[in-house]
């Protein structure tokens, strides 16, 4: 798993972990189970704060997409599956609007959109 953060990006450093790995999880570049770095170590590894880590994780966990156990490590969960859904289907909302208002912004009609998705969904 790749992590790239910025300083110049307004979002804080822990929310940048947060949703990379959280898109991660979404693409299944990680799955069920898989164990993410320790504390320690990613903080190491990224350079940042222990603690800022730690509040990635412990959100994470409030969230339903990892389990920690003390000890062990942390571990991806798909244990709340619904969860994931609605968050794969709000990742698809936020390109969707973004797409619509490119093709707005283009003077894209409606039904040429549509066209266009169907014939690049057809593609696929």
């Amino acid at each position: 798993m790749k992590i790239l953060i910025s300083n110049i990006s307004e979002s804080p450093l822990y929310q940048q972990i947060k949703d990379q790995i959280i898109d991660a999880i979404l693409k299944g570049e990680l799955a069920e189970g898989d164990t993410l770095p320790s504390i320690r170590a990613f903080a190491n590894d990224l350079k940042v704060s222990v603690l800022t880590i730690r509040r990635v994780y412990d959100d994470l966990e409030k969230e339903g997409f990892v389990n920690s156990q003390i000890g062990i490590g942390t571990f991806v969960s798909a244990s709340n599956i619904e969860l994931l859904r609605d968050s794969k289907r709000r990742l698809v909302e936020q390109k969707m609007q973004d797409m619509i208002q490119t093709a707005k912004s283009l003077g894209i009609s409606r039904q040429e959109l549509n066209e266009m998705m169907n014939i690049l969904f057809e593609e696929e």
